[in-house]
């Protein structure tokens, strides 16, 4: 038998093996160099990014500060300002609107945009998404630390440790927010209507969580909110961010994120398969064959 007579999975299989390790990392870093140069030349996406956690802290939370103590509650071994406590919160936030952001963009690429042509290339699409998933990652990570940054400069300081320590919990928070968005943005077909999804998913995601409050102070107000909040994996990226700037790890938060983090990407990696996902059911991105 020729090779031309090989069954088309085959064949692609002969044309991976060639590419090895090497072929492999070029794809990922050049993957990644695409969205730092997208990131650098959309300068008011950045600017975008940090606004809106900004505004919370130096609006918001100076002005709840008289109104919501936060008591001695694990990590912090004293009472703290409102302002330091939801500072990992809104960290954690600028990945979640990162992670929907680089969503919207995979809803273009895949039409008309680079991924387009990387879907249909002989790399397999679980190595194509991850590859994304890391760079979204890697862009949330620098937008993350000029915002703690500029809150040590507000005088929201964490230990100095902590800003290191916390970069492997930044880094599973930002691949479980990504793969969400990925989740989501494979069940989208225009960009008109990614904003109302968007809505949907960022903003209950965020307030039904320990971002702004405390948990405790959720269950005096409502049982079923606490349950709620307990159930939503944001809370869960929050309170192993939380901890993880104070050098303390959260073992039960970073169950439910790593958890999390397998289940939507395996979802994401099904939903993209043109044989079995949703992209299948719709012949692929413009009519791509199965």
């Amino acid at each position: 038998m020729t090779d031309t007579a090989l069954p088309p999975r085959k064949i692609a299989h002969s044309i991976v093996r060639p590419l090895g390790l090497a072929g492999y990392g070029v794809c990922l870093a050049g993957i990644v160099n695409r969205e730092l140069l997208r990131f650098v030349q959309q300068k008011e996406r950045f600017l975008a990014a940090l606004v809106r956690p900004l505004v919370w802290l130096f609006i918001f939370a100076a002005g709840f500060r008289s109104v919501l103590g936060v008591s001695i509650i694990p990590p912090y071994e004293t009472y703290v300002l409102y302002e330091v406590y939801v500072t990992p919160g809104l960290a954690v936030m600028i990945q979640l609107f990162n992670g929907m952001q680089s969503s919207l963009s995979m809803v273009y690429d895949r039409e008309v945009g680079s991924m387009r042509v990387l879907l249909t290339s002989p790399f397999p699409r679980w190595y194509l998404l991850l590859s994304k998933l890391v760079a979204g990652v890697v862009v949330s990570l620098a937008q993350v630390y000029v915002f703690l940054a500029i809150a040590r400069l507000w005088e929201v300081e964490m230990p100095p440790m902590g800003y290191l320590a916390a970069l492997p919990a930044f880094i599973l928070t930002g691949l479980m927010l990504g793969s969400i968005g990925l989740v989501i943005s494979s069940a989208i077909r225009q960009l008109e209507n990614f904003a109302s999804v968007m809505n949907f998913v960022i903003f209950p995601m965020f307030f039904a969580s320990s971002a702004l409050y405390p948990l405790w102070r959720v269950r005096d107000a409502s049982e079923t909110l606490y349950m709620v909040c307990l159930l939503n994996p944001f809370t869960h990226a929050v309170e192993l961010v939380r901890n993880a700037l104070y050098g303390v790890f959260e073992p039960v938060s970073f169950a439910v994120v790593l958890g999390t983090t397998i289940v939507f990407f395996a979802l994401a990696v099904v939903a993209y398969d043109p044989g079995r996902g949703i992209m299948g059911r719709r012949g692929g991105p413009k009519g791509e064959a199965a």
